[in-house]
């Protein structure tokens, strides 16, 4: 018997319907054909933000940035590499909190960066300060 969960596309955002135990097969989305782990963090934005809390059923790791933060800019390369060894048991996207600023108003941003793990469209833990990527790594599997 195998668990079926729900996942949103990286690149047309449909919602597709697998079994958990082919996360690791490198799946494609049944609409666009794509690859639905793609080894990067997302470009979240608040167009599809909801789709990916609330519709896909693996915990979602954002890093809130800026362009002109340089601690966000030192991270943003252990971000993309955590990225990597994340998924996918895990969709890590970034918000831009200058582009974004409802998403940021919304979860009370103070300081940047700031990680924020959500699991089930809930708020689970955050983390604000630079980090390297076996630190992103290490707190996002002890969270999840």
């Amino acid at each position: 018997m195998s668990e079926s969960i729900h996942l949103a596309c990286p690149h047309c955002a449909a919602i597709n319907r697998l079994p958990a135990a082919r996360l690791a097969q490198h799946p494609k989305c049944g609409q666009c054909h794509q690859a639905l782990f793609t080894g990067h963090p997302l470009e979240l934005t608040a167009a599809n933000f909801d789709k990916h809390l609330r519709s896909s059923e693996i915990p979602l790791l954002v890093d809130f940035w800026a362009a002109w933060c340089g601690p966000c800019r030192m991270m943003a390369p252990a971000f993309a590499q955590a990225a990597g060894l994340l998924e996918p048991t895990m969709r890590l996207g970034k918000i831009d909190t200058e582009a974004q600023v409802e998403l940021s108003a919304h979860y009370q941003i103070r300081s940047i960066p700031t990680l924020i793990l959500f699991k089930g469209g809930r708020e689970i833990v955050r983390q604000a300060g630079a980090t390297s990527a076996q630190d992103i790594v290490r707190w996002a599997k002890s969270h999840a």
